[in-house]
């Protein structure tokens, strides 16, 4: 299974499949909304419930643990089913266990509908890097997928900053219960505008008649377990950030609900500033003439390199210097986001890319499950928040150091039921 080198095509997107990005981005908005406002709950559910910094760290994991554990089953159904209604299902699944939060009045059904978000929404990733590796070429989708991205770390922006102003003066139950039932609209256009398999038009040709690639296959290949240690790494930061910055900002700094709120919305906002240039800049680059190798893998090790140098400081400078290290942390994490999807769709193309993507997620979110449970169990034991943070730097460097030298040329996988000439694995 050797890499060929990847062949520029300049076709363009239809301007329906521009529809169906924008419905993506905005898909991956109410995603990070409706996965990330438990953290900007955290603070108030901690007093409400009298739990522990464990049972905190546990609640906040739940989502993970489920969501990893889908990722298989739900990548290996977007490459068998239409795209476009499992994502309309798994859309659908999450928005009311959002809603139902909002219910809920113990830990336990708390935990139960944390669990059916994360299965909910498991088929994102796959759907989306299905979509983009059919009908986006190499020099494209580094920008494509930033798009995307865009809608995530706006996400928690929207989620931290007004929903955080919101719960704190109005309580969180309205606003998990108002958020799930609004987000259905998104429904309608995308069930109107995404096409059907059958009408499908991929970049690359007629695809359903190739067999997909089996998982012994993907994972016969060093790049594959390259890929998902580094997202792993990347996982563990990005989910440390997300659940446990906010409630370190009011009980470790003493931020106010609403200085947290400012401070973590101004961070995601930035991160998704960043996530668009950086997507952007590196698809000028490829067409500039760079290998997509040097490109991908550049802003991936560079961005995971400068979370490690950032993210003790947070705990260790002032109260000033904190908010810029918390920044500037948000801004490394979008550098590297911009490309990391861009690397797995080329490697697999269409015909694997929902499998590859399920099969790296599922690693990738064992990584960022660990992140809320660990840092609570750490705070339990040590008392501060040092050995947490010192923790998530060592992480990222080593998923600087994955993306960096694990994970070979960034080129097309040239699969056994292709080439059945006995290449070995690349």
């Amino acid at each position: 299974m050797a890499s060929t080198p990847s062949i520029s095509v300049r076709r363009q997107p239809s301007r329906a499949m521009r529809r169906v990005l924008v419905l993506l981005a905005l898909s991956a908005f109410i995603n990070f909304v409706d996965r990330g406002n438990l953290s900007a709950a955290a603070p108030l559910l901690k007093t409400e419930l009298a739990l522990s910094d464990p049972g905190l760290g546990i609640l906040l994991a739940a989502f993970f643990w489920s969501y990893a554990l889908f990722q298989i089953a739900s990548g290996w159904l977007v490459d068998h089913l239409d795209v476009k209604w499992m994502l309309a299902a798994g859309f659908f699944i999450w928005s009311v266990a959002t809603a139902a939060t909002g219910l809920v009045g113990s830990f336990a059904l708390l935990l139960a509908a944390r669990l059916v978000l994360g299965a909910g929404e498991s088929v994102v990733y796959p759907a989306y890097s299905k979509i983009l590796a059919r009908y986006f070429p190499e020099d494209q989708r580094g920008l494509a997928n930033s798009i995307i991205l865009t809608g995530f770390y706006a996400g928690p922006a929207f989620g931290l900053f007004f929903g955080g102003i919101l719960m704190g003066r109005y309580g969180w139950r309205s606003f998990f219960l108002v958020l799930g039932l609004l987000s259905l609209i998104w429904l309608l256009p995308w069930l109107q505008w995404m096409p059907r398999h059958r009408d499908e038009h991929a970049t690359s040709g007629n695809l359903r008649d190739k067999q997909t690639p089996g998982i012994l296959e993907i994972l016969k290949l060093r790049s594959a377990w390259g890929t998902c240690a580094a997202l792993a790494c990347l996982d563990y930061l990005s989910y440390f950030f997300l659940t446990w910055m906010p409630t370190y900002l009011v009980r470790g700094r003493n931020f106010s609900m609403d200085q947290m709120a400012a401070v973590m919305g101004a961070a995601y906002v930035l991160c998704a500033l960043i996530v668009a240039l950086c997507g952007w800049l590196s698809d000028r680059w490829i067409v500039s003439g760079a290998s997509p190798t040097l490109v991908r893998k550049g802003f991936t090790s560079v961005g995971m390199a400068g979370a490690a140098i950032f993210v003790v400081p947070c705990v260790l400078a002032g109260p000033k210097l904190t908010t810029v290290m918390v920044v500037l942390v948000a801004a490394s994490l979008g550098m590297c986001s911009s490309n990391v999807w861009a690397i797995t769709q080329t490697l697999a193309g269409p015909r694997a890319a929902g499998r590859w993507t399920g099969i790296e997620n599922f690693v990738g979110n064992l990584g960022g499950a660990v992140a809320p449970a660990l840092t609570g169990f750490v705070l339990g034991r040590t008392g501060h928040y040092f050995w947490a943070f010192a923790i998530t730097a060592v992480v990222s460097l080593l998923g600087a150091l994955s993306w960096a030298f694990w994970i070979g040329r960034v080129e097309p996988v040239v699969w056994a039921s292709q080439d059945r000439g006995g290449a070995t694995p690349g």
